[in-house]
């Protein structure tokens, strides 16, 4: 049985920006939607909100930094036949410089330590699919916390499709199928979410020969 981590943030683990914050329904979830796609398959679902690829957050109540978490993951759940994820939002926020480019070269690292991990046994590497977040908008309520993120979002799809040709990586760009909720900009409606996972089922089936 093929086991797939999906691997994000607040995007994966499913907040709702219309209910105060709180979770969708973990059906509603893209990694719950995509086991559905994929019977016989695992599907593990890793998402943390805030979590960036590389910066650290010390005002955050947990370690956000995915260069630091996603080998305590890839320990947990090995052995792995495929790693998607889905980062890349939260490096925009002004804190951490607000530049879609510092999100392709933390993706970049995550790819470098999916890759190099010392798992058991050795030759299972999993194959790894990066998926560039759905665009930021202006939020139907107040102003954004910062004047270019819709901008710098614009540019994780041709950023991260140049980093899977580098790496040689598969590529899914979740804005092609979901778009943030007019409530914040930012986070996904239900529908939206659901959207990512049946899309995903295809790239996946794709990665694993299945």
């Amino acid at each position: 049985m093929a086991r797939i981590l999906c691997y994000g943030d607040s995007l994966t683990w499913g907040h709702d920006a219309a209910n105060g914050a709180q979770r969708h329904a973990i059906d509603d979830l893209w990694p719950s939607v995509l086991a559905e796609a994929l019977p016989g398959v695992t599907v593990l679902a890793d998402g943390v909100g805030g979590r960036t690829t590389s910066f650290d957050d010390h005002a955050a109540p947990c370690d956000r930094n995915a260069t630091r978490t996603l080998p305590v993951a890839l320990a947990a759940h090995m052995p792995l036949d495929a790693v998607v994820i889905l980062l890349g939002t939260n490096d925009l926020k002004p804190k951490f410089g607000g530049m879609a480019i510092s999100a392709q070269q933390g993706m970049r690292r995550l790819i470098q330590l999916v890759r190099g991990f010392p798992y058991t046994p050795a030759s299972a590497v999993p194959k790894v699919l990066i998926v560039a977040p759905p665009l930021c908008t202006a939020p139907a309520q107040g102003a954004s916390d910062s004047p270019i993120r819709a901008e710098q979002s614009a540019l994780f799809a041709p950023l991260y499709a140049a980093l899977a040709a580098e790496m040689d990586v598969a590529i899914f760009d979740a804005g092609t199928v979901a778009q943030a909720s007019p409530v914040d900009g930012i986070h996904l409606d239900a529908a939206n979410t659901r959207a990512i996972g049946a899309a995903l089922a295809e790239p996946v089936r794709a990665l694993l020969a299945i």
